[in-house]
């Protein structure tokens, strides 16, 4: 079992059931999720010791939080307690040709004010083996900028490996403060996550490639890859690739690169999709169990997106799929078959 650590916002995410309309509504379904949190709730599944690091209020929607957490076996002894406020976003799902929204209302959270002194990073990132956190994060405020900056700092000074999901958000900053921000933490990372679209907005590299018009070869992605590693040290560089004929059909495949090989991994075709929000945290977390326990980045690959193929059929951000389902989808049985 090993010790990974992941820091970011959990919020509070208010949607109208099945696929209704805000305006239509009159009660919002209550889910808990964010980034990090639900990478860590895919690892605490699959049988690592998951930390999610945060700060929330004490009041009794910040314990709503942290109770969602340790329901999935998340070890929350390191998130602060503090605050006024827990964020909040609402989600309306989408079907066919209409696309899912998201409206956020998470200014002035517990997290986006807190302070380092609230954290001890190295007691925080002492015995554990991989820390996690995305671009959403940085994004949220300077102050939790620099949580990111101090946390890579800690985790490099005791050995750990650091995972970054580059995971732009264009409702959160722009794309300059984006690479003024993201670009200096990448001498941290050894592992850089992310889609095409995250690639450009926060580091500056375009893939040759038209993702919108379907046109997802790995041939576009080979000398971004190369360039991405070469500038800033990555050992690997991995990155999704979904197809979006519409909000409920998509296609699903990733690409991994070592510094020596590129691997393609299968492409799944998921239609219809329950939920996708989650589904690129649901890909970290499988890649990160990937990258800790099998011998092969390809084995490694396979499963995170067997992991976040399966992610999509789940509602709310949480993954809650087990090794074995995951090990099955990627071994090709991806029929649905009653399992009796």
């Amino acid at each position: 079992m090993s010790k990974i650590v992941t820091l970011g916002e959990i919020m509070l995410r208010l949607s109208p059931e099945g696929n209704s309309r805000f305006v239509q509504v009159d009660s919002f379904d209550v889910i808990w999720g964010g980034g990090e949190a639900n990478v860590a709730v895919s690892c605490a599944n699959y049988g690592h010791n998951a930390y999610f690091v945060s700060k929330l209020p004490k009041h009794e929607i910040g314990q709503a939080a942290v109770n969602a957490l340790r329901r999935y076996g998340v070890n929350t002894d390191f998130i602060a307690r503090g605050g006024d406020r827990v964020g909040i976003y609402y989600c309306e799902t989408g079907a066919s040709m209409r696309p899912s929204k998201v409206i956020y209302d998470r200014a002035h959270s517990a997290i986006a004010e807190a302070k380092p002194e609230d954290f001890d990073f190295d007691a925080i990132m002492e015995g554990a083996d991989w820390f996690h956190w995305s671009g959403i994060t940085p994004a949220i405020s300077d102050a939790a900028a620099e949580l990111t900056r101090l946390a890579c700092e800690a985790a490099k000074r005791h050995g750990v490996t650091v995972s970054v999901d580059l995971n732009f958000r264009k409702k959160l900053w722009t794309t300059e403060k984006a690479q003024q921000v993201m670009r200096p933490l990448m001498k941290y990372v050894d592992v850089c996550i992310g889609n095409e679209e995250d690639a450009e907005l926060c580091l500056g590299f375009k893939p040759d490639a038209d993702v919108e018009a379907g046109e997802t070869s790995a041939e576009g992605y080979r000398g971004i890859f190369r360039a991405m590693a070469e500038e800033f040290g990555f050992k690997y560089v991995v990155s999704t690739l979904r197809e979006s004929f519409s909000a409920t059909h998509n296609g699903w495949k990733a690409m991994i690169y070592n510094g020596t090989d590129f691997y393609e991994s299968r492409r799944y075709d998921i239609n219809p999709i329950v939920d996708r929000v989650g589904g690129g945290d649901s890909f970290s977390g499988g890649l990160i169990h990937g990258l800790l326990t099998m011998s092969t980045q390809g084995e490694a690959l396979e499963f995170a997106v067997a992991a976040s193929a399966l992610k999509h059929t789940v509602p709310g951000d949480f993954n809650l799929v087990s090794i074995a389902e995951v090990e099955a989808l990627a071994g090709g049985n991806a029929n649905g078959r009653v399992q009796r």
